[in-house]
C-alpha cells in the first residue's frame, strides 16, 4: 500500500526557499534539489521505515532521511494513510527543526 504524500505549510515554505537559493547558487546542477526530492519521495511513500527515527521530537514517530548530494534532511512521519513531510532542513545546521 502506498501512502499519500502531504507537505505541511512549513515544509513547503522551506523547500520553496531552498529551491530559490539553489537556482541562484548552484548553476551547474540547477535541478538537483527537485531531482533528489522526487527520488526520495518515491520510496518513502512505499517504505516510510527507511528513514532513521529521531529522538526528542515533539511529534511522536518523527523520522528523517538524509539526501547526500544536496545535504538536506527530510523530516517526516506517518499519520494514518499519509506520509507527512514536516520539515526540510540543511544538514549544516547545528540543531534540527522543532517538530
Amino acid at each position: 500500500m502506498s501512502l499519500r504524500l502531504r507537505l505541511t505549510a512549513r515544509a513547503a515554505g522551506e523547500i520553496d526557499r531552498a529551491e530559490r537559493w539553489w537556482q541562484r547558487n548552484r548553476l551547474a546542477v540547477p535541478d538537483a534539489l527537485w531531482e533528489d526530492l522526487r527520488a526520495a519521495f518515491a520510496p518513502l511513500v512505499q517504505r516510510p521505515d527507511v528513514g532513521v527515527k529521531v529522538a526528542g521530537m515533539r511529534l511522536h514517530g518523527t523520522r528523517r532521511l538524509h539526501l547526500d548530494r544536496i545535504r538536506y534532511y527530510i523530516y517526516y512521519r506517518v499519520k494514518r494513510d499519509d506520509l507527512v513531510i514536516l520539515s526540510f532542513w540543511h544538514s549544516s545546521r547545528a540543531r534540527g527543526p522543532h517538530v
